[in-house]
């Protein structure tokens, strides 16, 4: 059972909000101060995401 802190700053729900997320059928938790690295800069996440490619994601359009 994984833990309920930010998969990148490892905070607790104890110390900060916390969102949850899905990936590859596993619940993970991201804090907002960390969420703009997973929109912005998701290849910093890449090793505590494994399997996530970013490369693979196709820019939005505005």
């Amino acid at each position: 059972m994984s833990k309920t802190i930010c998969l990148n700053c490892e905070r607790t729900e104890q110390e900060t909000p916390l969102l949850m997320l899905t990936f590859k059928d596993e619940t993970k938790f991201i804090c907002a101060q960390c969420l703009p690295t997973l929109i912005h800069k998701p290849h910093l996440l890449v090793e505590k995401l494994p399997g996530f490619d970013p490369s693979n994601i196709p820019p939005h359009e505005h």
